[in-house]
């Protein structure tokens, strides 16, 4: 490690850098950040740095406020959007508390420890999102509007124009931290599109899922509009989802789930991860789609799951087995979406994935039927569940749940309920203008 830390500083040193950010992400994925000079940076190196918990959403009381900031070496870049007299690095840091042990709210924290609990059953867990946002126009005062920035549909072709400008630049910047960006294209509503990142390590993934976000937010502005990740911001329209690629591999590199004489070419293991999924869909889901406007988003008629299912080729299941296998196979977790935390997403899907196998689930079979035009009676006898339909109504499902206490721990369990029900009560008492414009005159 201190070999690792003379090299960047002999790094930042030769390429003119002037500052270096240390950041993090809170509990409901808001990247967080404190910038110090480079002259500062051996210290803080050294004793990492300190900041106040209390002012960080679910991390702190104020009677326990002072945390520190360590940064994870291995996650060390030099930002490709900053140069000059302003060039700037960052590292992804862990959080530990006043007495110097890793904070038990720390997001990266819960994901290390599943990782860790299926490496010691010879299981790494790889993940590769797809991730969607839109690009809106902005005021002159820079306020954001809800104007898409093209007209554009699926995978349209369409002249050189601001949004795929933006595609472009992020997926440079990627290229240019070392962060292998799989593919870009237009999604299907007007100003959304979607970058797909290369599998990972799960780790290693939702890091880069930290810089994609920056780097989405970064291009935009460089091109006056406004990038948003909010799962539903129009009526009508397609909402942005994160969909999760997913697979475990041993230490000799073969994939878990693949298996030549199966059924679908799936092993017993995959079946019983598939099924840990489905079992824990409604328990794990408001980590998975952890705002209001959520909701807004998983509705019938946008290939946005409703139902909890899995199918190898049906769109409108939970969990879709994609064509590849070999090491190519993979579940897609479909109602995740980009406004979450990457960290905790990744770790509940992961701790549902392990129950099903600890515990030796079945999985059920396929449905390859179009699940929305089922009539209610006939879903019923097939057994097929429908997801919360609301954040409070997950928010029940969440409270509930010993599982999902058990791979949050305690403290975010707790703090993650608080927070979330405090902006379930609130929405439920706005009166918007849907209710005035159809009730003022009863």
């Amino acid at each position: 490690m201190l070999h690792q830390k003379e090299e960047i500083l002999k790094r930042v040193k030769q390429e003119n850098v002037r500052f270096v950010q240390f950041a993090f992400m809170d509990i409901l994925g808001i990247p967080k950040m404190v910038s110090v000079p480079s002259t500062k940076l051996e210290h803080a190196l050294a004793e990492g740095v300190v900041f106040d918990g209390s002012s960080i959403v679910g991390y702190a009381t104020i009677e326990e406020s002072d945390m520190r900031m360590h940064p994870v070496l291995d996650t060390f870049n030099i930002l490709p959007w900053e140069a000059y007299e302003r060039k700037t690095a960052r590292f992804i840091c862990n959080i530990h508390d006043s007495t110097g042990k890793r904070f038990e709210g720390d997001p990266r924290l819960v994901l290390e420890r599943l990782v860790k609990r299926a490496a010691e059953q010879d299981m790494r867990f790889y993940t590769g999102p797809e991730y969607e946002f839109f690009l809106f126009k902005m005021e002159r005062d820079c306020a954001p509007t809800t104007i898409p920035n093209d007209g554009g549909g699926y995978f349209d072709l369409m002249p050189l124009d601001s949004g795929e400008l933006v595609r472009k630049d992020v997926v440079n910047y990627l290229i240019n931290v070392g962060i292998d960006a799989e593919a870009s294209h237009h999604e299907v509503a007007p100003g959304q599109h979607e970058i797909d990142l290369h599998y990972s390590d799960a780790m290693n993934s939702a890091d880069r899922v930290f810089m994609l976000k920056d780097a989405i937010k970064t291009a935009a502005r460089h091109h006056d509009l406004h990038a948003t990740f909010m799962p539903k911001p129009a009526y009508g329209r397609a909402g942005s989802g994160m969909h999760v690629h997913q697979s475990l591999f041993n230490e000799k590199g073969e994939n878990i789930f693949h298996k030549p004489d199966g059924k679908f070419e799936l092993s017993r293991t995959a079946y019983q991860y598939l099924a840990g999924l489905l079992k824990y869909s409604k328990e794990m889901c408001a980590i998975l789609a952890s705002w209001v406007n959520s909701y807004k988003r998983l509705v019938p008629g946008y290939e946005a799951p409703v139902y909890i299912s899995w199918a190898n080729r049906n769109r409108s299941a939970l969990i879709r087995v994609p064509a590849g296998r070999g090491v190519s196979t993979r579940l897609e977790m479909r109602n995740p979406d980009s406004a979450g935390n990457p960290y905790l997403q990744f770790a509940v899907m992961l701790g549902a994935g392990l129950k099903g196998i600890e515990d030796r689930l079945e999985a059920p079979e396929p449905v390859e039927r179009d699940i929305y035009h089922i009539p209610d009676k006939e879903r019923e006898k097939l057994g097929i569940e429908g997801l919360p339909t609301s954040l409070g109504h997950a928010l029940a499902c969440l409270e509930e749940s010993k599982v999902m206490q058990d791979v949050l721990g305690k403290h975010i369990f707790q703090h993650f309920l608080y927070v979330k029900n405090k902006e379930w009560d609130d929405y439920r008492a706005q009166v918007t203008p849907w209710e005035i414009e159809r009730m003022i005159n009863l």
